[in-house]
């Protein structure tokens, strides 16, 4: 299935369960720089890597890319700054990763001496034609949203075959967002409309849908700036 929608909070917890049963769950390592003095004296406490509530999304994203791919395909993951995707997947065995990231503490991130991380805009990336057969994203794409210019560039960045899986919130009848930004962006909630213009728009661009698209949502799962909605996640296939 190349969409498929989280359901219920219990799904998040079940994920986590089963991230830590298998010994590749990441949540909670620092993330960044150690803490000066001054800051530990003010009882500062370093960022940490991941989010309970994308446990759903990381090990869906996490199990493809192991059924599908071999240790050695090339990843990379879009917003890598405080994601777990790559340290799950590092753990999984899988050595070619690389994380882009416009926050400059992404070169601090766990793993740092096995995983690639750069300083820069996903839309305009240094990297090479057909550099990867996996790009990832979790929970990014929603935040200043341009999808002609991030479609554009995964078809660049894809070889082909390559896929690109992305987890986004989601709602299928439209939550308005205007007036709210994240991170300094628009943040857009997808409905049920907006996935199916975005698919369009990645059709033009050389990728394709497989299976079927599941767009139902039986619960809110996150809460957030007093939204209610859950998560989506999707696969596109380059051609």
């Amino acid at each position: 299935m190349s969409l498929e929608v989280l359901q219920s909070k219990a799904a998040v917890e079940s994920a986590r369960r089963r991230l830590e049963e298998r010994g590749i769950s990441c949540l909670g390592m620092e993330v960044g720089p150690p803490l000066s003095l001054w800051q530990k004296l003010l009882r500062r406490r370093p960022p940490t890597l991941g989010d309970q509530v994308k446990s759903w999304d990381v090990l869906r994203t996490a199990e493809f890319v192991e059924q599908h791919f071999p240790k050695s395909a090339r990843i990379l993951d879009l917003g890598a700054y405080s994601s777990e995707i790559l340290c799950v997947l590092h753990r999984l065995g899988f050595e070619r990763l690389t994380g882009v990231d416009l926050n400059p503490n992404v070169r601090a991130m766990p793993f740092r001496d096995r995983i690639r991380y750069e300083v820069g805009d996903f839309l305009r990336t240094p990297f090479a034609d057909a550099s990867f057969d996996v790009v990832t994203s979790i929970s990014v794409i929603e935040h200043g949203l341009d999808a002609p210019a991030l479609l554009t560039e995964l078809s660049r960045l894809i070889a082909p075959g390559g896929c690109f899986l992305a987890s986004f919130d989601y709602w299928p009848e439209k939550i308005d967002t205007s007036g709210t930004k994240f991170f300094g962006m628009d943040w857009l909630i997808f409905s049920r409309e907006d996935v199916r213009a975005f698919l369009a728009e990645a059709a033009n661009r050389g990728f394709a849908v497989e299976g079927p698209l599941s767009f139902d949502a039986s619960e809110p799962s996150v809460n957030c700036a007093g939204r209610d909605y859950t998560f989506g996640w999707l696969v596109l296939r380059r051609r």
